[in-house]
């Protein structure tokens, strides 16, 4: 898969809803600095919500993220949440992009929208990291493994994230949403989702803490320093609540269960070669870092289970905005086509789970 149509920034589109004009009058209005000419460019990548470069003479940057134009499955794309959870965060241990301004006036790009500090920094598309070596691939791993850790130990009610979510049965609740969800944007019949949504709620692990939870924590949602394997900011907080921290690892482990193709995994390549660490080496030196216990292979495989459910949920409302016509980029089909093998997997995984 060539990786640069994911990466940089592309002109908006010619029949965008921006209104460039507005927006810049806007932002002039309510944030210091931005005179001078606007320049808007859209982020190419998988985002769900439409992310915008903002230049200012070329000079100063800054980043616009909104939701979506169209119809949209109630409580997604909810930028007004990202905006509190990456304000609430900016002065602890997780590192995050410096929010400015949420916008509810749709009027202004047709969206609600916030802004936030544009990072200069690296984004790796591929978790293999083919173009590091085997010492700096372990060691952007184990960095990314130290920021999941200070995410699920920060104190959510010392940061004022208290409502953020609900605490306690996080993965049920998940489940009966994310169940809602893909009936709502439902286009075909996927016989191992039916089965996914038939089995998760009688086979879900026992909670084990609340945290804040990220809820698509994955390298190509991380920026990272230019030169050190340090992460700079960890982005795209759309689907971040309270819940079991266990379960965001488990997605989050997920590369190692993926094939390289067509999901950009690990789970066919030779990663002692590379320097990646193995899973139980990466997970027991999370559960170490967080003070957790470990996971039975059970409940291991029902994490993985529910978090491919998840995916294949997620994956089927990005079809569903393509048969609606409001699909966020031209790769939508291709992402949204993936729904079916991936509830797929996760049913391979609820029966390991069954046998286990």
């Amino acid at each position: 898969m060539d990786a640069s149509r994911f990466v940089g920034t592309e002109p908006l589109a010619a029949d965008s809803k921006i209104d460039v004009a507005r927006l810049h009058a806007y932002l002039r209005a309510n944030i210091e600095g931005c005179e001078g000419a606007l320049t808007v460019e859209r982020f190419r990548g998988g985002q769900s919500n439409p992310t915008m470069l903002l230049s200012f003479d070329g000079k100063r940057r800054l980043v616009l993220r909104k939701k979506p134009d169209g119809i949209l499955l109630p409580s997604a794309h909810a930028v007004d949440r990202e905006f509190r959870v990456i304000s609430a965060l900016r002065e602890t241990d997780v590192p995050v992009a410096g929010a400015k301004l949420l916008c509810e006036d749709e009027s202004i790009v047709g969206a609600m929208f916030y802004v936030m500090d544009f990072v200069e920094g690296r984004s790796f598309w591929s978790p293999s990291l083919p173009d590091q070596s085997p010492a700096e691939r372990r060691a952007i791993y184990m960095e990314m493994n130290r920021v999941a850790a200070a995410l699920h130990n920060t104190d959510y009610r010392a940061v004022g994230l208290e409502s953020f979510g609900k605490p306690g049965e996080y993965v049920a609740r998940q489940v009966a949403r994310w169940s809602k969800q893909y009936r709502a944007s439902e286009t075909e019949t996927i016989e191992a989702m039916d089965r996914l949504i038939d089995w998760l709620p009688t086979n879900i692990p026992p909670e084990t803490r609340t945290s804040l939870i990220h809820g698509d924590f994955r390298i190509d949602n991380m920026l990272f320093h230019p030169t050190e394997p340090r992460v700079l900011a960890l982005v795209d907080w759309e689907l971040s609540t309270l819940g079991e921290p266990i379960a965001d690892f488990a997605y989050h482990m997920l590369t190692w269960r993926f094939p390289n193709k067509p999901y950009r995994g690990l789970g066919d390549l030779d990663i002692a070669a590379l320097g990646i660490p193995d899973e139980r080496t990466y997970r027991d030196a999370y559960l170490k870092a967080t003070g957790q216990d470990g996971v039975s292979d059970r409940h291991w495989y029902a994490y993985l289970a529910y978090s491919l459910f998840r995916v294949a949920g997620i994956r089927q409302g990005i079809m569903k905005r393509v048969v609606d016509g409001n699909a966020a980029n031209a790769h939508a089909r291709e992402a949204g086509a993936l729904a079916r093998p991936v509830a797929e997997f996760g049913w391979h995984y609820a029966e390991l789970a069954m046998k286990s």
